[in-house]
């Protein structure tokens, strides 16, 4: 057995999966074989939920079927939405309160714990149950703060839409519609990060799927994991404010040694493949609007940065840079971003967890001790 240490694990291989597939020296991601920009232009985040739960993608009637089962999901129990409201009067941050609510979204299961055949039917059923709420409970907690009562959801709305309705009040139109069903499929799973081996270690214990998403979602609340999207808004705001040329800002606060949020990841070393589509995504949204302030910004953002020769250190746009601006579009708060996020990938989430269950081995690390070799005890009274 190695004793070579690896920090972060980085590199180790702990698992196989047939779920996605990340290429960061070509800026590839696929799921289950399928290459994200075809998933995301050409089928639903309910296809692809379908896709990565079952290994296919579905048929019409099977998607029809599936989107029913899930649309049912959606309500959540009058005592979920009350904690929710609590937690928004307190001042709680998003994600902790979408932790909370999620933890708490177990004892209204009515699945019970009982043995059966197929190891992954309960969690699935589970899963999709979680999958349906959160958006729920997401939006009844936005309009908590606002001083809303929540929107009901509406089942004849796409898992993308309803979302949208339920935050505003109002029907989305088509471009936002399509261009948060995209984001959704973008960030749905993205290899072992660190909120899905969370996910996989709590369920290599057994441990149920609400212990999973519920842990998931913690690892995901970290400033090095999610946040990064919120952080480019912040920036751009930030920007705006000055009054600056955003390229004079840049250049400024680089001088000041301030990194620019939404440039580099920890696999791609090529611009990210979700960003482009997000990119081209927040160029229809500007042109619906007729407001083209934030694309204009990040355009000039990313030409100056790759000018400089950020991408030839493999230091590329990724998926941040543009979410943020594509989010602000659509009207959501900036705090909102890393929730909805969590939102997506809770699909992927699922998926590894189902997966790893079905040849479980439970995930057991070893650390290497530096402490002192003995110590002698002393009575309390002598210390």
């Amino acid at each position: 057995m190695s004793d070579e240490l690896k920090r972060g694990l980085e590199g180790v291989l702990v698992a196989e999966s047939e779920l996605s597939h990340v290429d960061g020296e070509v800026g590839k991601l696929v799921y289950r074989g399928y290459d994200i920009e075809d998933l995301a232009r050409g089928a639903s985040y309910e296809e692809v939920l379908y896709l990565l739960w079952h290994g296919s993608l579905p048929t019409r009637e099977e998607l029809d079927a599936f989107a029913a089962d899930l649309a049912a999901e959606r309500p959540v129990d009058d005592d979920v939405l009350d904690v929710v409201r609590t937690l928004a009067d307190a001042g709680e941050r998003p994600m902790a309160a979408l932790r909370t609510a999620t933890s708490m979204l177990s004892a209204y299961d009515p699945d019970t714990e009982e043995e059966t055949e197929d190891v992954t039917e309960t969690p699935r059923r589970q899963g999709r149950r979680i999958t349906a709420k959160i958006p729920t409970v997401l939006a009844a907690f936005e309009r908590a703060r606002q001083g809303e009562a929540p929107v009901a959801p509406d089942s004849d709305l796409s898992y993308a839409g309803n979302f949208l309705y339920m935050l505003t009040g109002t029907e989305p139109d088509a471009v936002s519609e399509e261009t948060f069903d995209m984001a959704l499929t973008l960030h749905a799973d993205h290899g072992l990060n660190a909120s899905t081996f969370t996910a996989i270690v709590i369920g290599s214990t057994l441990a149920d799927v609400y212990s999973g998403v519920t842990g998931g979602i913690g690892a995901l609340s970290g400033s090095l994991h999610g946040g990064a999207n919120q952080d480019v808004m912040e920036v751009l705001h930030e920007i705006d404010d000055s009054s600056k040329d955003p390229v004079a800002w840049v250049k400024d606060a680089r001088e000041d040694g301030r990194r620019i949020p939404g440039f580099g990841h920890r696999v791609y070393k090529v611009k990210d493949p979700r960003a482009k589509i997000l990119q081209e995504k927040l160029r229809d949204l500007s042109e619906s609007s007729g407001d083209t302030k934030w694309l204009d910004y990040t355009t000039a953002i990313e030409e100056y940065l790759t000018d400089e020769g950020l991408l030839d250190k493999g230091i590329a746009p990724n998926v941040d840079f543009y979410s943020g601006s594509v989010y602000d579009s659509l009207g959501i708060p900036v705090d909102m971003y890393t929730p909805i996020f969590a939102m997506s990938r809770a699909g992927g989430w699922i998926a590894h967890m189902v997966e790893y269950q079905a040849e479980n081995r439970l995930i057991r690390p070893r650390a290497r001790y530096t402490g002192p070799e003995s110590a002698e005890l002393v009575p309390i009274d002598e210390r």
